[in-house]
């Protein structure tokens, strides 16, 4: 599975990247990595359906019990199979729906992030950490803001996508506060775990309230619902994937899980989400009714629908749970065939009005419409369709009781049932252009949506719609087809909702998926449902609905903009409170208090107990210390800021000379190296501010500042005495010497200890690279694969084309003889950064400080020749080194997994060129190029940041 994953990543990324030439077409390739899914899932569901979980594990850090693990059971499998199996049919239909030359130059924006996104929604589903689960939930969070606000021109879209995050954000860190508290309570982050032996108690109790509005939040349930009818604004393909078949399941993927084990031990909860699941349904329903955008009316009617789904979960039967997960799969396929059905239409005529859709189509529109209708009766939940067997099974499961109240229960489901019944036929009138505007018909849309009509309009072109291809109706006519096939048969389904529910309650469910139970209650309280629904459509057809009742129903807008006006109120409250606009003062409650609380701390625990180090180790110390006090004491007391900022760099350069001392060459070459960097890049930042400080404290003030500064110096004196008091140091420091040469093959321990046992792992003796290493030695690690470097192509196009910047930087006079000599120090530092890089596994040196040695040549060149040399140095820009960077890192550290090792594992070979000695190379060369590539295009984009000419201050 975490095969599958990685296909995700890797296939979304590339289309990000480099989709862009394939158009829609990329939609096709997209489909790939949904399709590799489905088939690793075929070669297992035998042995799940079977009742065997398959398990994959990856350690990282064994001792903290800390690593990623993925769990498919019956009920993850089912939800693999809505994830992968929609996801494929969703974008083989966007391919047809993005059929523009406009939608083409964002298709492969968009079907790269729908293959993350269809990644994400695997990750949640299959992780049995509840850690790894929460970064999968909220990477889906961040992608459909991405998704919904594809149209980023558009407020409208802006602002459906910024409230989506804000509030499926907020639950997302109720939930990690409970999945946190929770794992505390059970002793484990183990999903299953947890759920095998649940924790009581007060602590588990408000964990599950928390992990509860986590879910509310993500399936839109009431009063957290505002945010899905917002999300319409999305593009129909992304509605049809994220609001109806995956994302919104999230929260009731959870509570399912969560509800068999703790239902019973905490009823609180159990009827908190059953309340809300009750009451979304009814709500939902009712505003589904009132509604003329299809889409709209479909995202309604989905909140109705999660919540009877959460309502059957949150109740913790076994009957309601094997019933709630037959639901969930007709759920998935007729509200995605019919959101497709909606896209359709609005390609077609141009609206998604339903009083706006014309009755005459012609022939080439009756199989949509066909489609329209089929899956409308199944989410009716007519006889003969898959929305029928699952709704009768869920009425039959909450009529045979089983707990307190489930009588109640029932009449709600039916109520719900009725209205889902109502607004379907809603739906299907709609799409066949059967709905007429009463006279003074009442009630409209609360708020403009994508595609949405002015009641009353017609649009341009309807009278003659264009007929879809076959090809894009092909989608949801297969979903369609499902629907009626396994409502007439649905025993190809029973086995996996059977062993769904049997995942979620430890046990076999003796139930079964029937298209005829015969003449008993649940058959008599769904046609009552189906009666009560075609009299309400038909009232509501008719205008004589209570809509002035309903507007009194909460709002989820008005909720969520009323929280953010008090949140902004608030905000400027405290604001003009505490943000005095003094940066002297900012500076000093931040240090006061990380003076007083660690201090505090530290002599309350008795953490200065030990014996005093040695004053001076070395006679050298003497002269280098007083250096760096009178540095020190100059800083405080000169007014002149360009002083000031050349003695701080006195002060680290004095550090550099310490470290030398104590035997430390690597840190002081980094020490050294990021001095000289930061004193140019002071020097750039000085420029825009005036040449002196201003002198405006009183004498009572400067003696609180010198209080300030002793307490902070005294803290940091206590916690490295206190530091070097701690044994474990000592030990852990003297394993890291011991390991780092038969166990790295490096010589440095500093970088060995940065890119190599950063992973946690015991040894790398035995390379996980698929080749055998040859004799290991621990030479230089000298590579051939730094044979050129990029810097200093553009500035020799530069050359060859005669043009050179007249002046240096701010406007100074450019020398010839400067530059000439600037030039071949720049060659030799970009000569020394690479040496620096590749050989500081066994010497000094590594990524770091070999990037700010190549950030040493950029201050050269700018110093010389000012930001247009900076610029002339490098083809990319900064931020695409940056990003390089980045990505090389996350690959070096993803890549063994591949071959069954831990994340960020290390591999160590050696190299037998001819006439040369064997030269010794490990991976982790790759990672300390990420990060030199990091640090470069940092260096850039502070020059360009600080490089351009500043605004002249009086002296």
């Amino acid at each position: 599975m975490l095969n599958v994953l990685l296909t995700h990543l890797l296939v979304g990324l590339a289309l990000l990247v480099a989709g862009r030439p394939l158009g829609r077409r990329a939609f096709l390739v997209g489909a790939v990595a949904p399709v590799a899914a489905l088939a690793w899932l075929a070669g297992r569901l035998g042995a799940v359906l079977d009742g065997d979980a398959v398990r994959q594990h990856v350690t990282w850090i064994p001792v903290l019990d800390l690593g990623v693990e993925v769990r498919i059971d019956g009920f993850a499998a089912l939800l693999v199979l809505v994830v992968a199996g929609i996801g494929v049919g969703v974008f083989v239909y966007a391919h047809g729906y993005f059929d523009s030359e406009a939608d083409a130059e964002r298709a492969a924006r968009l079907a790269g992030l729908l293959v993350l996104f269809s990644g994400a929604m695997l990750g949640v589903v299959s992780a049995d950490n509840v850690l790894v689960l929460y970064g999968a939930w909220e990477l889906t969070s961040v992608l459909s803001f991405l998704l919904v606000g594809d149209r980023f021109r558009d407020p409208a879209a802006r602002a459906a996508a910024t409230q989506a995050i804000l509030v499926t954000g907020a639950g997302g860190l109720c939930l990690l506060l409970g999945l946190i508290m929770l794992g505390r309570a059970a002793g484990t982050y183990r999903l299953s775990a947890i759920l095998a032996e649940p924790p009581s108690g007060t602590v588990t109790g408000v964990a599950l309230v928390l992990v509860a509005i986590g879910a509310f939040t993500k399936s839109a349930q009431y009063p957290f619902h505002g945010w899905l009818p917002g999300a319409m604004v999305a593009p129909t393909p992304i509605s049809a994937y994220l609001h109806s078949a995956t994302m919104v399941k999230a929260g009731v993927y959870l509570i399912a899980r969560f509800a068999p084990a703790f239902a019973a031990t905490a009823p609180a909860w159990r009827w908190l989400v059953v309340g809300v699941g009750l009451w979304s349904m009814v709500a939902g329903g009712v505003r589904a009714l009132r509604e003329h955008d299809l889409k709209v009316v479909l995202a309604f009617g989905t909140i109705s629908q999660l919540g009877f789904m959460v309502a059957l979960f949150g109740l913790g039967l076994d009957a309601t749970t094997f019933a709630a997960c037959a639901v969930l799969a007709a759920h998935a396929v007729f509200k995605a065939a019919l959101f497709m059905v909606v896209g359709v239409v609005d390609h077609g005529f141009g609206t998604r009005d339903v009083r706006a859709i014309p009755r005459q189509a012609g022939p080439g529109w009756r199989g949509t419409r066909a489609v329209a209708v089929l899956s409308a009766l199944s989410m009716a939940g007519v006889p003969f369709t898959l929305g029928f067997v699952a709704k009768e099974a869920a009425l039959a499961a909450a009529a045979d009781g089983g707990v307190g109240g489930t009588a109640a229960v029932t009449v709600a489901l039916v109520v719900g049932s009725a209205l889902t019944a109502a607004y379907s036929f809603r739906v299907a009138a709609g799409v066949l252009g059967r709905l007429e505007v009463p006279a003074g018909g009442a009630g409209h849309e609360e708020a403009a949506h994508e595609g949405a009509v002015p009641e009353g309009a017609v649009p341009e072109g309807a009278d003659a719609p264009h007929a879809p291809a076959a090809t894009f109706v092909a989608v949801p006519l297969l979903l369609a087809g499902l629907t009626v096939a396994f409502g007439l048969a649905p025993g190809p389904l029973d086995a996996l909702v059977g062993a769904s529910a049997a995942s979620l309650v430890g046990s076999a469910v003796p139930k079964h998926l029937a298209a005829w139970h015969g003449i008993n209650l649940a058959l008599g309280l769904s046609a009552v449902a189906l009666a009560t629904g075609a009299v309400l459509f038909e009232a509501g057809r008719r205008g004589r609905l209570p809509w002035r009742r309903v507007r009194r129903l909460p709002s989820g807008d008005a909720l969520y903009h009323g929280s953010v006006a008090a949140i902004t109120a608030t905000a400027a409250r405290v604001t003009g409170l505490v943000q005095v606009g003094s940066m002297p003062v900012y500076l000093g409650v931040i240090l006061t208090t990380v003076t007083v609380v660690p201090l505090a701390v530290l002599v309350a625990g008795g953490g200065l107990a030990g014996d005093w180090p040695t004053l001076v180790d070395h006679g050298a110390q003497v002269p280098i210390v007083a250096v760096m006090l009178g540095a020190a004491i100059g800083t405080a007391v000169l007014r002149h800021r360009l002083s000031v900022a050349l003695l701080l760099g006195v002060v680290g350069y004095a550090m550099a000379g310490l470290f030398v001392v104590h035997g430390a060459p690597d840190l002081a070459l980094t020490q050294a190296a990021v001095e000289t960097l930061t004193t140019v890049l002071f020097v750039l930042t000085l420029r825009r501010l005036p040449t002196r400080f201003e002198r405006r404290s009183t004498r009572a003030t400067r003696w609180l500042r010198i209080a300030v500064s002793t307490g902070v110096g005294v803290t940091v004196f206590a916690l490295a005495l206190a530091a070097a008091q701690n044994p474990l140091a000592r030990v852990v420091s003297g394993e890291m010497v011991a390991r780092s040469l038969p166990d790295a093959n490096g010589a440095n321990v500093v970088n060995v200890i940065l890119v190599d046992f950063r992973g946690w792992t015991r040894s790398v003796r035995s390379a996980w690279w698929p080749w055998p290493p040859s004799a290991r030695g621990p030479g230089p690690g000298r590579s051939t694969a730094f044979a050129g470097h990029p810097f200093g192509r553009r500035g020799a196009a530069r050359r060859r084309s005669g043009r050179r910047p007249a002046a240096g930087p701010a406007g100074t006079v450019r020398h010839v003889f400067v530059d000439a000599v600037v030039r071949v120090l720049v060659l030799i530092a970009l000569v020394v950064s690479v040496y620096l890089l590749v050989a500081g596994h066994n010497d000094p040196g590594g990524g770091f400080v070999g990037g700010l040695v190549a950030g040493a040549a950029v201050a050269l060149r700018y110093i010389a020749g000012g930001i247009d040399d900076v610029r002339s140095m490098v083809r990319p820009q900064p931020w695409t080194i940056l990003g390089a960077g980045l990505v090389t890192a996350a690959v070096t550290a993803a890549v063994p997994v591949l071959f069954g090792r831990p994340v960020l594992d290390n591999g160590y070979w050696t190299i037998d060129p001819p006439l040369l000695d064997p030269i010794g190379v490990s991976s982790a060369l790759a990672f300390d190029l990420g990060v030199y590539l990091v640090v470069v295009g940092l260096v850039f984009m502070a020059f360009e940041a600080f490089g351009d000419e500043p605004r002249r201050f009086p002296s």
